[in-house]
């Protein structure tokens, strides 16, 4: 009995690890118009990656986001390019390649409203979701 309570508490605490190490999952963010990383995101997507290794049950999605500026299409074209780049940095370092999905959301789901540079610039990112 003591050993399946002290299983149970080993259990839990994995539990509550792998929901903290999801909440540490960084995103990243693009200049205007660019797909490119950064030195920034690469920091980022390295301590993101240290992460996910610990976790190598995960399957992730990398979510490319754009901001308002630019036609629909041309704007999902950027978005797959900036989850796709996120996509290598990762299997580059060493992540299996089948635990990731990408998808470009474009313009269409901003993480904050509004108009102006400070708020583009927070809707032009990649997210790494945890599925």
């Amino acid at each position: 009995q003591a050993e399946e309570k002290a299983r149970k508490q080993a259990e839990k605490e994995a539990l509550k690890r792998a929901q903290e190490d999801m909440k540490a999952l960084k995103i990243v963010h693009f200049a205007f118009d660019k797909a490119s990383l950064t030195t920034e995101e690469r920091k980022i997507l390295e301590a993101n990656a240290v992460i996910l290794m610990r976790h190598p049950e995960w399957r992730i999605i990398v979510e490319g986001h754009c901001d308002e500026r630019g036609s629909t299409e041309y704007n999902l074209a950027l978005g797959e390019r900036r989850a796709a780049g996120v996509q290598q940095y990762y299997e580059d370092y060493g992540i299996d390649p089948g635990r990731i999905r990408i998808i470009s959301y474009g313009e269409e789901r901003p993480l904050v409203r509004g108009r102006g540079e400070e708020i583009w610039a927070q809707n032009r990112r990649a997210v790494t979701v945890v599925k």
